[in-house]
């Protein structure tokens, strides 16, 4: 019996008698040889085909792919649809570039708000850092006069400040914080770049309202502007703002017969008493000007306030005049007392 039933595949056996059935005794097996006949092609698995090899290939592939790309996503911390929530970055959103928020976060650790105490009392004014050790320039008539100056910044340190230079015929001045490292400087921009309509932002200390913004446009360019070059004796916040004239006419007061003048840049960005000194910035972040003049129509401080007429020394002549203000300017730095300039020993005050 162990012969009765071949493997499939089998080579063909000798011819014997095989047991009989019940019909007979089994038919020789045929004579071909094994893998020929149509029954062994039936049953012989199919080959597969390149297109299907190419498939499977690819679907192998794609899988190893998606893993990849998860295992890669796992490890840099992000997943399909999360977007960037998995990198640390700046929290300033890249939106608030060229907005009036995006600029005031810039610009407003570099702009101070400035004290001063002398023989014609007290008076506030603004400042911009210019060197991360406590360079600031700010307008002359802001420190003339001044025994004391004191510097408050953004973040509300206070400084003793020691006059460097002064500039009377352009109303500019520069004072030194004392003790001050790693200050944020304002960027200075390019104030012959700057057009009609364009839109600025004003930071100063209003009233020693430190750190207020407004905005507004460029009104108009070179507008000659005369002021005084010495405080008068009640000071800017007494004034209700600093004298000036402008085509033949006076505004705040008398500016007296010692006067200079420059060209101003124009703009409808409320400026108040406080701040002269201060910054007006394009929308990219730059300093263009020195606000340093307004026009208020009351004669007091109780009815002073913006009516869309202030000006600002342009930025290019405070660039130009770094220098001779680092030397002690045309003004010099004066001498400690009443009368003189700031001997740089501010108080709280």
């Amino acid at each position: 019996m162990t012969d009765s039933h071949r493997r499939e595949g089998g080579y063909p056996q000798e011819n014997r008698p095989g047991p009989a059935g019940p019909f007979g005794v089994y038919p020789p097996p045929p004579a071909y040889p094994p893998g020929t006949g149509a029954a062994h092609a039936k049953r012989q698995r199919p080959r597969p085909r390149p297109v299907a090899l190419f498939a499977a290939v690819a679907i192998t592939a794609a899988l190893v792919g998606g893993g990849t790309a998860a295992a890669v996503q796992q490890f840099l911390g992000t997943a399909p649809g999360s977007g960037p929530g998995g990198f640390s970055g700046s929290p300033i959103s890249q939106s608030s570039a060229g907005t009036v928020s995006g600029v005031a976060e810039q610009v407003g650790p570099s702009v101070v708000r400035i004290d001063t105490r002398g023989g014609g009392g007290q008076s506030t004014g603004s400042g911009v850092v210019i060197t991360g050790d406590g360079e600031v320039v700010t307008n002359n008539h802001v420190i003339s006069g001044a025994s004391e100056i004191q510097v408050t910044t953004s973040d509300g340190k206070k400084y003793a400040a020691k006059l460097v230079g002064t500039d009377p015929d352009k109303d500019l001045a520069l004072i030194r914080l004392e003790g001050a490292k790693g200050l944020k400087p304002a960027r200075l921009g390019d104030s012959g770049k700057l057009r009609v309509g364009e839109e600025v932002v004003a930071i100063g200390s209003p009233d020693r309202l430190t750190g207020t913004v407004t905005s507004g446009i460029v009104s108009a360019l070179d507008r000659e502007v005369n002021v005084p070059k010495s405080k008068s004796p009640q000071g800017e916040r007494g004034s209700g703002g600093w004298p000036f004239s402008f085509d033949g006419r006076q505004f705040n007061g008398d500016t007296g017969s010692d006067t200079t003048s420059y060209k101003a840049i124009q703009t409808d960005a409320s400026l108040n008493p406080g701040n002269s000194g201060g910054a007006l910035v394009n929308m990219a972040g730059e300093v263009v000007g020195m606000p340093s003049a307004i026009y208020s129509p009351g004669n007091d401080s109780s009815t002073a306030g913006s009516v869309g007429l202030g000006f600002a020394i342009p930025v290019n002549a405070i660039k130009a005049d770094l220098d001779s203000l680092r030397k002690g300017g045309p003004g010099g730095a004066g001498s400690p007392g009443p009368s003189g300039y700031g001997s740089g020993f501010g108080t709280s005050f």
